[in-house]
């Protein structure tokens, strides 16, 4: 598996997930990759919408124990 820095955001409601992987990406250079947490059942289609408008790779996804996990990749912003 990849390094990754992991942003955990369970238990937050739409849009706070999507705006704390904003506010890391922000901080990150291109290439990095990021793993955000969240149980907001929004959150998979928000990411890959947002990656996609955004310039991100929306790399992996997976539900464990309604968890959902997401990794992107940071693209040139």
């Amino acid at each position: 598996m990849w390094e990754a820095e992991l942003i955990d955001a369970r238990g937050l409601l739409c849009p706070m997930p999507l705006l704390r992987l904003q506010q890391q990406v922000r901080a990150r250079p291109a290439g990095s990759r990021l793993w955000l947490q969240a149980t907001d059942p929004a959150t998979p289609e928000d990411v890959r919408r947002w990656c996609r408008v955004n310039r991100h790779q929306f790399e992996q996804y997976e539900l464990r124990e309604g968890v959902h996990h997401v990794l992107i990749e940071v693209g040139n912003h």
